[in-house]
């Protein structure tokens, strides 16, 4: 009798283990959630997310176009912005058309392949931005606290390294993430707990060991929220104590000009990050992360061109050659 009984445990083992196989390897798409705990608000959040994208996609295809054909424009400082324009496309499109339409259908699912592919392009975007702000604020350093060292210090072949320095070393880095995330296995629910594919809530959905991805997206948080935010703090301490040391104020004006667009537009990146991604992946909040994704790709690629243009006299005269409306 004991016989039959450990033999009919073995087999109960044997089937578990062979389901828990099929299971595996039958999780081909995830289900994105959404915002479909609040179905009331739909109509509302598509025309919302909607003019947002519009506006976000042609706000930096027209800051690429005024950078692009104004020779005027071709400086260190439009040279990164036209870079940043380019991160925020790829930004707010690797999640809006996804998000758009999950707004619209009762459920939204995408495939594992397709929920890699996003979880690697807006990784390299949104950690590409955040790196280039770091270099955009050395460039307002060296303009305003080096001026007369300015186009040596940020000559065009050493801001091409920069540029593409911040591209490839983020592509690897979202590389890495996306790598480690295929090796992972997902056995059931499917269900992401946002409206995109992002590292915290898909490690919490993994059935094998996440450990290492853990560690790898604490160490990047630890470099691109953290460092780079203090190697920005840093830029922004030296050229503030030398704009308290000029002794005019038309020349404190106008040196302070020349950095706060980019100075609100840092300060409105991080508070995204801060509030949402720099904690544990344990202590992941599904609502907060909702809030921070709106922010930082949505609100922020649409902002941008905004802050830049309407802060920026020599963009706006570059787009009034482009568009007649600027011209009004």
């Amino acid at each position: 009798m004991q016989l039959w009984v450990e033999t009919l445990l073995v087999l109960t083992e044997s089937a578990l283990s062979l389901r828990t196989m099929i299971n595996q390897t039958q999780v081909t798409e995830f289900i994105l959630q959404g915002f479909s705990e609040h179905p009331e608000y739909h109509i509302f959040l598509f025309c919302c997310f909607l003019s947002l994208y519009s506006v976000a996609v042609t706000g930096n295809v027209l800051i690429i176009m005024a950078i692009s054909f104004n020779p005027g424009l071709h400086t260190p400082m439009y040279f990164f912005l036209f870079n940043l324009a380019t991160m925020d496309i790829i930004c707010t499109s690797s999640v809006m058309p996804k998000a758009l339409e999950g707004l619209m259908v009762e459920k939204s699912s995408i495939s594992f392949r397709g929920c890699m592919a996003q979880l690697y392009f807006l990784t390299w975007s949104a950690s590409s931005e955040l790196l280039l702000l770091t270099v955009m604020a050395y460039d307002r350093y060296a303009a305003i606290c080096h001026p007369l060292h300015y186009s040596t210090m940020m000559s065009k072949a050493f801001c091409s390294v920069l540029a593409a320095g911040v591209w490839v070393i983020c592509a690897f880095n979202s590389s890495i993430h996306t790598g480690l995330m295929v090796q992972l296995n997902f056995c059931g629910p499917n269900v992401i707990t946002h409206f995109f594919c992002e590292i915290p809530p898909l490690l919490r959905l993994s059935c094998s060991s996440t450990y290492v991805n853990s560690v790898m997206t604490t160490l990047a948080d630890a470099f691109y929220g953290i460092l780079n935010f203090l190697m920005t703090i840093v830029s922004y301490g030296f050229i503030i104590s030398s704009i308290l040391k000029m002794r005019t104020s038309e020349g404190k004006q106008k040196a302070f000009s020349t950095c706060s667009s980019h100075l609100i537009v840092v300060c409105m990146y991080y508070t995204a990050v801060f509030y949402a991604y720099i904690s544990p992946v344990s202590s992941y909040s599904a609502e907060k992360s909702k809030v921070a994704g709106v922010l930082y790709t949505m609100a922020s690629p649409t902002l941008n061109p905004l802050i830049y243009t309407l802060r920026n006299k020599e963009v706006k005269a570059a787009l009034r050659k482009l568009v007649p409306f600027f011209k009004n």
